[in-house]
């Protein structure tokens, strides 16, 4: 069964470029072309609408897009089953985590997967933490490790590895504008901090949370994609940061910042292995899955 039409519809799909598809499914752009062409032909409907500049899905498109998901998906859970009563498991996992998470749980998470399921190839992609959740319930990535939301969604499940503070850090060097007394805040004082926060997630959502209780604004110096980030901004001096402590841990710039013991300290994080309920059928999932200690 050639299930590469499929798959290269859904490249061009998510990129919507004949360019970077083509590169990602190993063919020329012509052959790309000509693939979705006849799917149209077949389907009897145009599935992009494209000029010499741009490609767009249209709305038969977007409907086909969600199709060859769930045929792909299943065409999956079929052969990874069947794997399964053969006796061996194959195939790709795609995870997603930030940098930090990378070196500091991949090794212990697939050190032994790795020995156990030799066929299965891991696909990683490292990026901003606050992204992951979303990755993972739009099809993205199978899974994710990052911090559990507030509230989770209920067609996700989460199951935790690691629990991390979330702390305020400050340049080494003093600095006339950090508070006198962190134990006891001064909403004076912490009105006039310039601040360097993530742009969104589970950190910022903290940190508004902790300003809001001592009813101030934030000064905003920056909002910054990737806790490393932040940790690099507040060592060169332009503000307080939060980040996770297993953030700060891991930095080569550790030396140039220090902690701030602010009072009340912020909720800590919970850091777990996270996917879709649906994708928890996949054999090759589950197998991680069952493997990773709660």
């Amino acid at each position: 069964m050639d299930i590469r039409p499929l798959r290269h519809f859904l490249t061009l799909a998510d990129t919507l470029h004949f360019g970077r598809a083509s590169d990602a499914c190993h063919v020329s752009p012509s052959t790309l072309s000509r693939t979705v062409q006849q799917l149209e032909d077949s389907l009897g409907v145009r599935l992009f609408e494209r000029d010499n500049r741009t490609v767009h899905l249209t709305r038969e498109g977007r409907l086909f897009q969600q199709y060859a998901r769930d045929a792909l998906e299943q065409w999956e859970l079929l052969r990874h089953s069947l794997m399964v009563e053969a006796g061996e498991l194959a195939g790709e996992i795609s995870i997603y985590c930030s940098v930090t998470a990378s070196y500091s749980f991949l090794y212990e998470l697939l050190s032994e997967f790795r020995l156990r399921y030799p066929r299965i190839e891991l696909k990683l992609h490292t990026g901003d933490p606050a992204d992951a959740i979303g990755r993972v319930l739009g099809g993205e990535e199978d899974m994710a490790i990052t911090a559990r939301p507030e509230t989770l969604p209920a067609q996700l499940a989460f199951k935790p590895i690691a629990v991390s503070p979330l702390v305020f850090i400050a340049p080494s060097e003093a600095a006339d504008w950090l508070p006198a007394s962190t134990a006891r805040p001064s909403a004076e004082e912490w009105a006039r901090a310039p601040m360097i926060l993530s742009e969104s997630g589970l950190a910022r959502e903290r940190a508004d949370a902790w300003f809001r209780q001592l009813g101030v604004k934030p000064r905003i110096y920056a909002q910054v994609a990737g806790n490393e980030a932040i940790v690099s901004m507040v060592g060169l001096g332009f503000g307080i940061g939060v980040v996770p402590k297993i953030v700060l841990d891991n930095s080569p710039l550790a030396d140039r910042v220090r902690l701030l013991d602010v009072q009340p300290e912020l909720p800590p994080y919970d850091v777990g292995l996270c996917v879709t309920e649906k994708k928890l059928r996949n054999p090759l999932i589950r197998a991680l899955w069952e493997q990773t200690a709660a």
